[in-house]
């Protein structure tokens, strides 16, 4: 066990045991004494030495057990002149300063007034301004202290817990980020496919219709490619910056479905309600989610349509994506993609319905709480 683990833990015990032992040691080599002083003195460092073992825990008791100290006073003589017990006072006032707050500190505050006033009064050389003023800073300096290191204390605490959760903060957003380039790339790479068969396909037959599938390849591709630059750029950025970049919103929806219609999916966007300003996670999290599901939709349903209905409610964000065609499913596929969408719900307190349609065709409704920003 290194030096530092070993103060953390056993501290308080090794403080007192040094102190009561140094103590010890000059009751014992006190030719002054006399056996029921000695004897005395023995007890009080005993203890006094077993209060400051735990004093972490029970800062007031040492300082309590000092207040005792008028009326064991002619009991342990002059073994109460120790160095010792000087410096146990001192540690005790520092202990209640330094480990109590509220109520405790305010008692702690009146005990150790109570023992310096009554030290100040029962001075041999009686109270007069110089008494007044060493009792003052001696007990009022070790409490001053104890206050000061308290403050740097929980000031320290708040510094780590705030870098604790700056850290998790960062953490969550790269993993957003990963989830987004994910999204992007599974988005892009889909269409592109479906791009490049129907090319091929018309290629000899309608070399028109071939160009326009490669320059749909070329946008897509471009657009996937600058996205991917925009999110692994900000894996690079500072902290700052990376709160600053800028996201896709519902605003980008048209242009969304501009493009998922130039991979061959017809698709109508439809907005219902009074558009208001949504939270920032919402909307992006609102604008993948479509994504994702038109992504599916350009796998999966075939020679289809798709309907995008938006639907702005009290407190709550209504998403429908339902296509037409004759891919079957319910929702329940291994793929990462309604996976996604159930994770980027869940995370709100939403929820999500994924499946047939009774009519044909499969649809995807999510439904995102959120607190109004207005």
């Amino acid at each position: 066990m290194r030096v530092g683990e070993l103060l953390r833990k056993h501290g308080d015990p090794l403080l007192a045991f040094s102190l009561v032992g140094l103590g010890l040691a000059q009751v014992a080599t006190n030719d002054d004494l006399v056996p029921s002083a000695r004897l005395a003195g023995v007890s009080a460092l005993a203890v006094l030495g077993a209060a400051l073992s735990v004093r972490s825990r029970y800062p007031l008791l040492p300082l309590a057990l000092l207040c005792l100290g008028p009326i064991t006073e002619s009991w342990i003589g002059d073994a109460g002149d120790s160095e010792v017990f000087g410096l146990i006072v001192l540690l005790s006032i520092y202990t209640a300063a330094a480990h109590t707050s509220g109520a405790r500190a305010w008692i702690g505050g009146a005990i150790t007034f109570v023992v310096a006033s009554v030290a100040l009064f029962t001075d041999r050389d009686g109270v007069y301004l110089g008494g007044v003023v060493f009792f003052g800073m001696l007990f009022g300096v070790p409490w001053v202290i104890g206050r000061a290191i308290r403050h740097r204390r929980l000031r320290e605490t708040q510094l780590e817990r705030e870098k604790a959760e700056a850290e998790a903060a960062i953490e969550e957003e790269r993993a957003r980020i990963a989830r987004e380039l994910h999204d992007v790339v599974a988005h892009a790479i889909s269409v592109i496919v479906l791009q490049a068969r129907g090319g091929r396909k018309l290629l000899d037959a309608e070399p028109e219709e071939a160009r326009q599938a490669l320059d749909a390849i070329e946008r897509t591709a471009s657009q996937a490619l600058g996205e991917m630059r925009r999110l692994l750029g900000l894996l690079r950025e500072s902290d700052e910056q990376l709160a600053l970049a800028p996201e896709p919103t519902l605003s980008r929806l048209d242009d969304l479905a501009a493009r998922v219609r130039d991979a061959g999916l017809p698709v109508e966007v439809a907005v219902e309600g009074m558009p208001v300003e949504l939270p920032p996670g919402i909307d992006l999290s609102a604008y993948r989610i479509v994504q994702e599901a038109l992504t599916n939709a350009l796998k999966h349903a075939g020679p289809a349509t798709a309907r995008v209905t938006v639907r702005y409610g009290d407190g709550e964000l209504d998403l429908e994506i339902a296509d037409d065609g004759s891919g079957n499913g319910n929702g329940d596929g291994g793929g990462h993609g309604l996976t996604g969408i159930r994770e980027r719900v869940a995370v709100f307190g939403g929820d999500v319905e994924a499946g047939a349609q009774p009519d044909g065709g499969f649809a995807i409704r999510a439904r995102l709480p959120y607190v109004s920003e207005r």
